[in-house]
This record gives C-alpha cells, structure tokens and sequence, in this order.
C-alpha cells in the first residue's frame, strides 16, 4: 500500500541549470572513459591468448545497449563496450564491469538518499516529487511503487542480517536503549526496538541487534541477548551502557552476570531534571555536569555529595533519582579515560536514531513493524559509515585483558 501524507507537501522541481548540466556532461565523459579503460586493461591482462594462427582470443565487439543511471547529478547515459571471448565454450571468460554491474539502475548514493527522506518524514507518494527536485526533472524510473518495492527488499536485507552469524566476534563495550515508535501492537502497547551497538577490540563500532521488543521489559531483552548467543556471540562484553529501564539490566544481570554496568548520564541528567522546577535546571544541569566531568573519582564523589546536599531538603525525588545509581554512575572511573566519552552516555546510539524518532512525529501513517525495522536498520547501516574509531582504541586489549585501571589510568604504568 502507498503511503501519503494528509498534510499536502509541495516541493520546487527546479529546470535543469547550466552548472548542473555542465557537471552532469562531464561525470558521462569520465564514466565513459573509466569503463573503455577497464575494458581495456581486461583484455590486455589476456593478450597472451591466441589461436593456431595466432589471432587474439579476446577482443573488443562493440558495444552494449546504452543505460540510463541515476546518479546524485540526474540521469547519466551510459555505453559500456562488449569484449567477446573466441574459446571453447568451457574455457571462455565473460567481462564484468566492476564500475558498472550489470543490473545497476540507480549509484548507491540515490538509494541511500531514499531511506533518509522516508526517515526525515517525506512519504512513498510523496517520494518521487522530492527525488526530482534533488536531482531534475528529468529523473525518472523512482515511482512510489519503486520505492515499495524498495522498502519490500530492505526487509529481507534485513531479515538476513539478523540471522547472520556472530561466532568467533567479541564486543569489548555494548551500549543498549530502546527506541519507541507510533505502531500500535494492540491493548495500547507500542511498537519498541530494541538496539544494541558494540565495539570491537580493534575499536570499530558495530550495529550488533535490532529487535522488536515489547516495551524495555525483561523478557524481551532475554530473547535478545539469547538470540546473540545461539548465533555465536559467546564472549561476554566487559562494559555494558544503558539507560535505567529496568528490564535490559534484570537480562544482563542473569545472561552477562560478570559484565559491569555504566548508566547513561544523558538520560539520568532528564530525569533529575524533570523533578526540579524549572526555574532550577540550569543550575542544577551545570552541577549535575561537574559530577561526570570531573577528573577523579574523588573529585565525582565531592560533586555527587555536595548536588545531594543541596537539593535533598526542597527537592527529595530528584535527589532519590540521582543517588539510586550512584555506583553505576561513576563506573567508567575504572576504564581508560580515552573512553570516557565513549561510555558514559549511550550517544551512539541516541545520535543515530533521532531521526527515526522525528520520522514517526512528522507522519501519522507509520506503516507496518516490519517496515519501521527495515527502516531502523538501514539508517544504522547509511550511519555506520561514518561511525569513528574509539579514541584510545589500542587500550582495548588491556580493558580485555582485565588490567586495572583507576580514574582512567592503567595502573601497571602509574606504578612504574
């Protein structure tokens, strides 16, 4: 079924200007001469083979049918040369373009493009207009049912991925939320994804799970970590980021017993926030701040004490909020400090998916679960790309290893 809006969206299809056209011209000589290069070095690569009278084996035959691609510039046409291989049929050899596969109708770029606009708010009826004004008038071949079928393919993109396998891999530091969305499942429950992001001990972020759980209870988290473990995923992670729903710390407490937790102090800092007047929260944000920005685990303590000290008369609730965690709290003291601001928040996860949260704001109709999966995994997989290393990664081993570390120092090397 296609997906509209009820709010009319209007978007400029602009003509197509002389800069763009200039470009567009250009990016087609350069393909085309990347392509007749290729082809060309291909069949010098086998020169060498010739016949009883000493003819060449493999030569050039014209060419393919002309292409049209879409690209980021609009549509490009494309001919790519033919070689043809005079051998036996069991010895012959058949060119592939490593620049232009066979099937290829859209650079990866457009199809990138396509979830993010989905992502941002922009609907399947509305898909094909917001395409042209990006890139022309004249792109076409991006119908709302090309982009059904497209949502169609990411499914079972990632309903593959979440069967792969885990075996052999280890996750040094896990960092686990839980991203509510609009999608009714009945009795007034709503559609909640589970997300898991790790890293490596090289230092490599990775989107490890998404599930689709019911709320952040404990069961579904179970199911979760249960699945990572039949998959091969045997190595528990060291350290473990989260907010404070109770449900995913009850399954690491049964199924990672030894892994220690870290509360995110972004989410901790709202919810002490949320139990102060606002006439507060500024000072009470930069006091809160002190505490995990301090250098020391001492100098955390001072801060924790002396917020405790001076909200606990007037304001009880937010002061419970905050002392409740206290130990979970500063527990990334005990980790290099290089990764601190790594883990003492859940922000790569929170970074990532924002823009699904403003997906379900903006559109009232928020399609099936299956397709919000789809759509959660494939911002993750366009994100990850530009996920960086972890500062300080070549500590990892150490973290690994069990090596001590106090207020982010290894303390092999403070001893020395």
């Amino acid at each position: 079924m296609v997906e509209v809006n009820e709010a009319a969206v209007s978007l400029p299809v602009p003509g197509r200007d002389i800069l763009s056209e200039v470009l567009r011209q250009g990016a087609q000589r350069m393909l085309a001469q990347a392509i007749e290069g290729e082809v060309d070095e291909w069949i010098a690569a086998r020169s060498h083979l010739k016949d009883a009278a000493g003819k060449q084996q493999i030569v050039r035959n014209g060419y393919l049918p002309e292409r049209t691609i879409v690209t980021g510039l609009g549509e490009i046409e494309v001919k790519q040369p033919r070689a043809r291989d005079r051998r036996s049929p069991e010895e012959r050899e058949r060119f592939s373009s490593t620049l232009l596969p066979p099937y290829l109708r859209r650079t990866k770029s457009v199809d990138e493009l396509i979830p993010w606009l989905y992502l941002k708010g922009i609907s399947t009826g509305d898909m094909p207009e917001a395409l042209q004004a990006l890139l022309g008038p004249d792109c076409g071949g991006l119908s709302a049912n090309t982009v059904v079928r497209l949502k169609q393919a990411w499914e079972a993109e990632y309903q593959e991925w979440s069967k792969r396998s885990l075996a052999g891999q280890e996750f040094v530091y896990v960092w686990a939320d839980g991203i509510h969305c609009n999608i009714r499942l009945g009795e007034g429950d709503r559609q909640c994804l589970l997300v898991l992001i790790g890293a490596t001990k090289d230092g490599h972020k990775h989107l490890l799970a998404v599930h689709d759980g019911v709320r952040e209870s404990e069961q579904s988290w179970s199911e979760l970590m249960l699945d990572l473990k039949r998959r091969g995923l045997t190595i528990d992670p060291k350290l473990a980021i989260g907010d404070g729903a109770l449900g995913f710390w009850a399954a690491v407490r049964k199924l990672w017993p030894n892994v220690v937790e870290q509360r995110c102090w972004v989410h901790k800092t709202a919810n002490v926030l949320n139990a102060l007047p606002k006439s507060k929260q500024p000072h009470a944000k930069t006091a809160l701040h002190e505490i995990w920005m301090a250098e020391t685990k001492d100098q955390a303590t001072r801060s924790f004490d002396a917020f405790l000290e001076t909200y606990a008369a007037k304001y009880p609730k937010a002061c419970e909020c905050l002392k409740k965690d206290r130990d979970v709290l500063l527990a990334f003291y005990d980790f290099p400090a290089e990764h601190w601001r790594h883990i003492r928040t859940t922000n790569p996860i929170e970074s990532t998916f924002a823009t699904i949260r403003l997906r379900h704001r903006k559109t009232k109709g928020n399609g099936s679960a299956a397709a919000c999966l789809a759509m959660m995994f494939k911002l993750a997989q366009s994100a990850a790309k530009k996920w960086r290393l972890l500062n300080g990664s070549e500590l990892l081993p150490d973290v690994i290893q069990g090596i001590p570390f106090r207020d982010g120092i290894k303390q092999n090397q403070a001893a020395a």
